[in-house]
């Protein structure tokens, strides 16, 4: 009994030496956890701006996300809105005036017609060009008739007006402005074939004394 007792007592006491250095280990562990995680926040919450000029940024941020952004959104809004008249005035649209009367309603509508008004700006106006002969704005005529003036078209391009105009007459489609310039092209194309008809004799007679 005694034997067993004194070979018992030397493996409790190492069972409780371990306990012992166990219990001390383990707040260790969970001191050098703490440290470490003191470490990783620490970065994460510093910041270069701190008290009053951290305000001051954020009273500057805020004031430029109220006013300035909307303004900047607005004017994109606005600037892809006019588009569609944009490219029927470069086109010379026929029916630019109504293409910008919907790009206005689609202001209104929450850009719910603008892609009609875009398509409408990229589509030939065929039928209109059956009802009055032409398939562009009276402003093209007047801006041609100005460089006609110049002297900044050439044969052809004055030919293709005048018939364009003529078609246009006969449609009864022919405002007062271009009925005027149609009789100044034509009066240019016979002036053209008069002195052509002059030239053609003195040039045979000079064939002929030769």
């Amino acid at each position: 009994m005694h034997a067993r007792e004194v070979r018992g007592s030397p493996a409790q006491g190492r069972k409780s030496l371990r306990q012992s250095l166990s219990r001390l280990r383990a707040p260790g562990a969970l001191r050098s956890l703490a440290g470490v995680a003191a470490l990783v926040a620490g970065p994460a919450q510093a910041s270069f701006l701190s008290g009053d000029l951290l305000d001051t940024a954020a009273d500057w941020l805020a004031l430029f996300v109220i006013f300035v952004v909307p303004c900047v959104v607005i004017v994109l809004f606005w600037i892809v809105h006019v588009l569609p008249e944009k490219i029927a005035h470069k086109r010379h649209h026929p029916q630019r005036d109504a293409i910008q009367t919907l790009c206005l309603l689609s202001l209104v509508f929450g850009g719910l017609l603008w892609p009609i008004a875009w398509l409408w700006a990229f589509t030939r106006p065929v039928a209109h060009r059956a009802a009055y002969g032409t398939d562009k704005h009276e402003d093209y005529y007047h801006e041609m008739a100005d460089k006609h003036r110049a002297g900044e078209l050439v044969a052809e391009e004055i030919r293709h007006l005048r018939e364009d105009l003529e078609t246009m007459e006969a449609k009864g489609a022919l405002p007062p402005k271009l009925k005027a310039l149609k009789d100044e092209l034509n009066e240019l194309a016979r002036a053209g074939s008069a002195a052509a008809g002059e030239r053609m004799p003195k040039a045979a007679a000079r064939e002929g004394q030769a």
